[in-house]
């Protein structure tokens, strides 16, 4: 039997890297990632062949942008042992990594971005959606089957 295919919400700001660049690039590192609870779901949750929603924030208009999938199991971020990158971390050592990530693969750019505002306006419809809970600042969360379709039927509406 297959296992359950696993769904999230990948947030991005559009200068930094967008699903434009995802989309140029084809496959990328999700490198980064400095919040203990998002490198765990990327450590111990994703799968390969996980769909992902690409989100934007910090932008005029935050939202969805696009799909992508989990490409790759998850394995140590290298850039934490990069002296010369914003996310190096001199108490990670290599025998013991603190930060790991996964690649992600290019799926499809939306036909126009679900915005944050649209999302919230179904509340309602997604139940408890990590995107929408009052402070919820991860970069990386979980999103449910009945979820994932309420949304990708946004796109269309």
């Amino acid at each position: 039997m297959a296992a359950k295919s696993n769904y999230w919400l990948m947030k991005s700001e559009p200068d930094e890297f967008s699903i434009d660049s995802l989309a140029r690039v084809g496959r990328e590192p999700w490198s980064g990632v400095r919040n203990y609870q998002a490198r765990n779901y990327m450590m111990k949750d994703m799968r390969e062949g996980d769909g992902v929603f690409i989100y934007h924030s910090s932008t005029a208009l935050p939202g969805i942008a696009g799909l992508a999938e989990v490409a790759s199991a998850a394995y140590p971020d290298p850039t934490q042992f990069l002296k010369k990158s914003d996310y190096y971390d001199p108490a990670s050592r290599r025998e013991e990594p603190r930060w790991w990530l996964v690649d992600i693969a290019f799926k499809r750019k939306f036909s126009r971005v679900v915005g944050l505002d649209e999302i919230r306006a179904i509340a309602d419809r997604l139940g408890e959606f990590h995107l929408l809970q009052r402070g919820s600042r991860l970069s990386v969360m979980p999103v449910s089957a009945a979820q994932w379709q309420t949304i990708l039927a946004l796109e269309k509406a």
